[in-house]
Parts: structure tokens; sequence; C-alpha cells
């Protein structure tokens, strides 16, 4: 069983209490049909588990795959620059369909976020290493594909995806 090799810590964007007992980390992609699948069935398990879990998303952008999700995840942590990381993955998953230079202007505005700040912070050498810095520490946890999920740093391995698979392997964490 693979090991999640980087542990979590204050570079990671995080939803839940960091002491909560069952950490679940995501390697995903914004592209990714599969992770725009595993969306919903995260936001279901946070509400059910509460306190007791601290979810973590991970960029980890297939570009040969998936042409706009390198573009995506700079997006994404542009916008967690000015404090709307989530809100920006949260509109990404739900326009997954609709991921282009175009959209990705109007997802920041729709945010608020101040344009010039946003477009300078996207080119930026600090967002280029956090997700650089995310697909290195993937690697060295064995991940190969998206989404990946690590739970209590132990790597999921019969993840089907149902969000039965999910919330059995987060309760046998408990």
């Amino acid at each position: 069983m693979a090991k999640l090799n980087t542990p979590v810590g204050p570079r990671d964007h995080i939803i839940g209490k960091p002491s909560a007992p069952i950490t679940l980390v995501e390697y995903g992609d914004y592209e990714c049909s599969h992770c725009g699948h595993a969306y919903p069935l995260i936001k279901k398990l946070l509400k059910q588990f509460n306190n007791e879990l601290l979810f973590v998303f991970r960029n980890f952008p297939l570009q040969e795959s998936h042409p706009d999700a390198m573009a995506a995840a700079e997006v994404a942590e542009a916008a967690g620059l000015q404090n709307k990381f989530w809100e920006m993955h949260d509109l990404l998953y739900e326009h997954q369909d609709e991921l282009d230079e175009n959209n990705f202007g109007y997802f920041a505005e729709t945010l608020d976020l101040k344009m010039d700040k946003f477009q300078n912070d996207r080119n930026s050498s600090a967002v280029t290493s956090k997700i650089e810095s995310d697909f290195e520490s993937g690697i060295r946890s064995g991940v190969n594909g998206t989404p990946t999920f690590f739970i209590n740093d132990k790597r999921l391995d019969n993840y089907d995806a149902t969000y039965e698979s999910l919330a059995d392997a987060v309760m046998q964490a408990e």
C-alpha cells in the first residue's frame, strides 16, 4: 500500500478542522472527468463527517490528456492568493466542460477578484512553484492518475467511483 510522502502542511488548501481525526487528501485535475465525478461525493462526505474530516486538495494536472488542466490549476492557485481558492475550485468543477481562457476570466470576475493581481499571480513563480510542488509530492507518493485519494496517509486503492467506497474508507479510518 502506497503512503503519502509529503505530509499535510501550511501550503496545502484545506477544508475542515486541522485537528480532525481523519484526513482525506485528493490529487486532482480540474479537467479530469473522474475528478469531476468525485467532486460532489467529497462535498457529501464533508457534510456527513463534518468535524471528523479534514479535506486537502493538491494539484495533479495531467497536461498530456487534459490541455486546460494546468491553466485551471493556475487559476485556482491565483484565486487562492486572494483567499478564494475553494470558491474557484468549486466553480472549475461545476463548469468543468467550460474550461477555457474566456471563462477563466469570467470566473475570476464572478468571484470579485482583483483582475490585475489575478492575471499577474496566474503567471507568477509562486503559483507555478505551488502546482509543481503538489505534482512532485504526488509522484513521490506513487500517484499516476486522478483522482488519487489518501486517507490518513494511506492510498485508497479500492475507490470505485462511488460514494459508498469513499464513505466506507473514511469510516474504517475512524
